[in-house]
């Protein structure tokens, strides 16, 4: 079977990719940019890839057109598709359709943490012999690739909420049926096809419709948002966890969460110590021991097992390090996780000099939605510099004006490099934080550092 997919470098449809050539498919691609590292996995894999959306990459036709919600009426390859008749898929019902069927599925669901938390799931069943699939939309440092099929029934997946295709506005996670399911945390984002957080709600409400009764629903205990989802209907037992609260605990907990127990009613399972900092990461952690637990994984073997867990690329991951100035890389681009991310790292470096880098970009952010908590989220850096370029549709200037002296805006990627070039000493550390590549801004600050 011959399958082209329509936006084959994106983390999702790359994986997608990777699945059906792992299944024994001919698989071919085009996307807008055909770029590294997803580029690299897929050419090393036999995939072939195509830079456009022009109608000759499809002819001859393949079996099967799948689909990317990044594709839209309008675009080349799709009207071509749609005149010639051809046979079309979204790749969340590819997904379910080609992999997931008969499979046990662990979804991890939730705003924030879905990659991290989806990684820290693979990694433990991985380390009990469980031989996981899993499709992550990150690179898990101990996996080293977004996708596999696995050799066990068990599949991990990130659950994104965000809409399927042009032709399917329900979230990509209602595709998936999952036996488990983790709940993270519920807030208002993706504001360009969400009107409020009552429509992101309502998805939230189809997906646990499609838990079994068999299942388990996984969920914090003190999330308003997720209590008001599940007020709506649930036919599934839940598992409550939180910090020194629900039926799956975390307690002691060392100040940049690096080191804490876990109670499971009451009563210590086990220890974690591991590399991994913040609060957010021990909430992460929870969810995974949790779900883990629902398919057999002890609670003690999970907690050692998260000692040996290597983190996520792009999230909070060090970039390189230049005279004693560290640089590091994290994902975060929502105010809650920007806050967090910043609040993790202020634990763990003490007193040191925190140089905040923001480039706002998500869709959401670019709209203007979170402009009144952005200045909080930064609050705990000692000096922030904020990228403000020509796509952004509003001022950062009060932002600037909230968090006083130490905030700056740059409007180019060279003045942000020249002002942390000029500022940082030895000891400091620079956290930039981006859901892009923010212009390779990471090594050209690193390769700068150096040289001055």
């Amino acid at each position: 079977m011959h399958i082209h997919i329509l936006g084959i470098c994106g983390t999702f449809m790359g994986g997608v990719a990777l699945l059906a050539r792992s299944l024994g498919m001919t698989v071919s691609g085009s996307d807008a940019n055909v770029y590294p590292p997803m580029s690299d996995q897929l050419i090393a894999a036999g995939i072939d890839l195509q830079e456009g959306y022009l109608a000759e990459h499809l002819d001859p036709a393949p079996d099967l057109v799948v689909m990317g919600n990044a594709m839209s009426r309008g675009n080349p390859a799709v009207e071509y598709v749609l005149n010639k008749g051809l046979p079309y898929i979204s790749g969340p019902e590819w997904l379910a359709d080609y992999v997931l069927k008969d499979r046990w599925v662990l979804a991890v669901a939730g705003t924030h943490g879905k990659t991290t938390t989806s990684s820290l799931l693979a990694w433990l069943l991985e380390d009990a012999n469980m031989a996981p699939g899993f499709l992550i939309g990150g690179v898990p440092g101990n996996f080293g690739e977004t996708a596999r099929l696995g050799e066990t029934p068990f599949f991990v997946i990130e659950a994104d909420e965000y809409d399927t295709a042009f032709f399917d506005k329900r979230s990509k996670f209602v595709h998936y049926h999952p036996r488990t399911v983790v709940l993270n945390n519920l807030e208002f984002d993706h504001a360009d096809i969400f009107d409020d957080l009552a429509a992101i709600q309502k998805q939230f409400h189809h997906l646990v419709r499609t838990v079994p009764a068999e299942g388990l629903v996984i969920s914090p205990t003190n999330d308003a948002a997720i209590e008001q989802t599940l007020a709506m209907g649930c036919w599934t037992p839940r598992q409550t966890l939180g910090i020194s609260e629900g039926e799956l605990q975390a307690k002691n907990v060392s100040a940049d969460g690096s080191d804490f127990d876990v109670f499971y009613h009451d009563e210590k399972v086990g220890h974690v110590n591991w590399s991994m900092m913040g609060m957010h990461n021990v909430s992460n952690a929870l969810a995974a021991i949790s779900a883990a637990h629902h398919v057999g994984v002890t609670f003690e073997h999970a907690c050692q097992s998260l000692a040996d867990f290597k983190g996520i690329k792009r999230r909070m991951e060090l970039r390189g390090e230049v005279n004693d100035v560290r640089v590091y890389d994290d994902f975060a681009h929502h105010p809650t996780a920007i806050a967090t991310t910043v609040q993790g790292l202020r634990a763990n470096i003490g007193e040191r000099k925190l140089i905040a880098v923001l480039e706002p970009r998500s869709n959401t952010m670019k709209m203007g939605i979170h402009q009144q908590t952005l200045a909080d989220s930064l609050q705990q850096a000692d000096r922030v510099v904020l990228f403000e370029d020509n796509d952004l549709q509003w001022s950062l200037a009060n932002v600037q004006q909230q968090l006083g002296d130490k905030a700056s805006i740059k409007n180019s990627i060279g003045e942000i490099i020249d002002l942390v070039c000029q500022e940082a000493e030895a000891g400091d550390e620079v956290l930039i934080m981006s859901n892009g590549g923010f212009g390779g801004i990471h090594q050209r600050l690193l390769t700068a550092l150096a040289e001055r």
